[in-house]
């Protein structure tokens, strides 16, 4: 049955100055409805950005060397507080526009008081009736580019728990091949490369070898014996020559157990995508910054046959409203979704009940590593023992 909050006006809103995980200032909100009910939203913030997304607001000057977002928090308590104070709660996404740190923490922190004001947990509540099931984690276990500064260029390689029946046991076959990644480090490195974290928790290695994480990652897999795939995020927007490194994907895929490649390609070239597409069928091919978690954009890829899965960031788009819009763009071409945290994150859980609310199938927030990361895993395992949430496992 459907739950919604529409006879629900907001009454209040707030924001405030925090910090993310990289300790840079990012935007906290707090919306309140006339039931009383109030929710708060920290709204993340991303490393490796494409072009396409909608940009955030900040400061400037010499306060945290420009990255402060007071200006953000004025726009919010001002022009933003009186078009949405007195809208009703579900339509607060319809007049929200400006940067995206402006406007998505209003969007999210209104959606979960409109939960808390129809007293229904905030993943049944995205769900409005539809079906739910917790999604299948893609786990950080090496990272480089620039969530790994002084790395290889490749941004994260990824471990996926293929044939995982629940989400716990998920987590726990990809906890240990990370530990087992961490143990091969050490042997190679020596015991503070693998203490050493980047910014989603994953390993990182010295000198810049793209390949040589990969080989390790593929090792710890064999050493486990666990049925787990690899996924690999190129971000090949931040690389000088994706035309080169597609060929050696080519290679990669032949070589080693991937599943899934992530921008593989510029942000731009949707013909070439389509043909990065065929090369590396049958396995997963996520379009990231090529989207932007924008409906129009997933389109347009389906019109060439560019990707064959879509990554949702909010924060790209800057409501849930755009977001859910591209997820349901998505699906309708046929495409797979993963719903993703962003390297600059928070302890915020959020993206755990969008990933279950929206039955995405896939969520992608970091590794086993760190609490800002820890927080969605933990949110997970929760919905799937108290809620008793069904997994969806890998679609592959």
């Amino acid at each position: 049955m459907a739950v919604r909050a529409t006879a629900v006006r907001v009454t209040a809103v707030r924001a405030w100055e925090c910090l993310d995980s990289r300790g840079h200032p990012t935007v906290g909100c707090l919306v309140t409805v006339g039931s009383g009910a109030s929710a708060a939203a920290l709204v993340p913030t991303g490393a490796s950005t494409g072009q396409f997304e909608v940009a955030d607001l900040r400061d400037g000057g010499d306060r945290y060397a420009g990255l402060g977002v007071r200006a953000a928090v004025a726009m919010i308590e001002g022009e933003i507080a009186d078009a949405v104070v007195g809208w009703p709660v579900d339509e607060v996404d319809e007049v929200l526009t400006g940067p995206s740190n402006v406007t998505l923490g209003v969007s999210t922190a209104a959606a979960k008081a409109g939960a808390v004001a129809a007293g229904v947990p905030f993943w049944r509540y995205l769900a409005d009736g539809g079906p739910v099931s917790l999604p299948c984690p893609m786990v950080n276990i090496f990272s480089g580019g620039r969530h790994a500064e002084g790395g290889g260029t490749v941004q994260d390689y990824l471990a996926i728990p293929t044939g995982a029946t629940t989400f716990a046991e998920a987590i726990e076959h990809v906890w240990r091949v990370r530990r087992r990644a961490a143990e091969l480090v050490e042997a190679e490195h020596g015991r503070l490369w693998s203490r050493l974290v980047a910014d989603e928790g994953g390993l990182a290695l010295p000198g810049g070898d793209d390949e040589r994480p990969l080989a390790l990652l593929a090792s710890a897999i064999a050493d486990t014996g666990l049925p787990v795939g690899i996924a690999i995020d190129v971000a090949a927007t931040q690389v000088p020559d994706p035309e080169a490194l597609l060929t050696t994907l080519t290679r990669w895929c032949a070589d080693y157990p991937i599943v899934s490649v992530e921008d593989p390609l510029g942000d731009n070239d949707w013909t070439g995508w389509a043909d990065a597409t065929t090369r590396l069928a049958p396995r997963q091919v996520v379009g990231d910054d090529l989207f932007a978690t924008d409906a129009e954009r997933v389109a347009t890829g389906a019109k060439y046959g560019a990707a064959n899965a879509v990554l949702v960031k909010p924060n790209q788009i800057g409501t849930l409203t755009g977001a859910r819009a591209a997820l349901l763009a998505a699906r309708a071409a046929g495409f797979r979704t993963v719903v993703s945290a962003r390297s600059g994150d928070t302890e915020d859980d959020t993206i755990a009940d969008l990933a279950t609310g929206w039955n995405a199938g896939q969520i992608k927030v970091g590794s086993v590593h760190r609490s800002e990361r820890l927080a969605k895993y933990n949110r997970l395992l929760r919905l799937e023992t108290v809620d008793r949430l069904p997994y969806a496992g890998w679609p592959g």
